[in-house]
């Protein structure tokens, strides 16, 4: 069965969406009990990297899933850090710009979230949630 890139590639930006929400929710979190920007951006980005993996996993690429949640984690992770650095530098350089007041971290979340987001929806895809008995499987199992 081929998937319908374009419906996947859908739905793996409406995840992403929930993972921005979560991502700001808790770096602000993070920032309301003391944290800095960037160790609260550090927080942040993994829980909602977990959050958008178990979305991703029940939603975007339902069909592709592992039976391994723990390995199936970590190679999202791993894969996702391409992505997490385009995210985190693009954060840290508008911060750098426009300082960490008011909303201003909130629009450095999104401009990094936009920036990994074509890099991660392919390494998920091709890396993490691969069709099943696919020539790459035999790397990751």
């Amino acid at each position: 069965m081929t998937d319908d890139i374009p419906k996947q590639f859908l739905r793996f930006g409406i995840v992403g969406v929930a993972g921005f929400v979560v991502d700001v929710g808790v770096l602000y979190a993070a920032l309301a009990l003391g944290a800095g920007p960037y160790v609260g951006r550090g927080a942040s980005y993994l829980t909602a990297a977990t959050s958008t993996w178990y979305l991703n996993r029940r939603i975007t690429f339902a069909a592709r899933r592992s039976a391994s949640l723990g390995p199936e984690w970590l190679r999202f992770v791993l894969c996702n850090a391409v992505g997490g650095l385009l995210n985190y530098a693009a954060y840290a350089v508008w911060l750098h710009y426009f300082g960490s007041a008011g909303l201003v971290p909130a629009c450095g979340v999104a401009i990094g979230s936009l920036s990994g987001l074509c890099v991660n929806f392919t390494l998920s895809r091709q890396l993490v949630f691969r069709e099943p008995n696919s020539p790459v499987s035999d790397i990751y199992e």
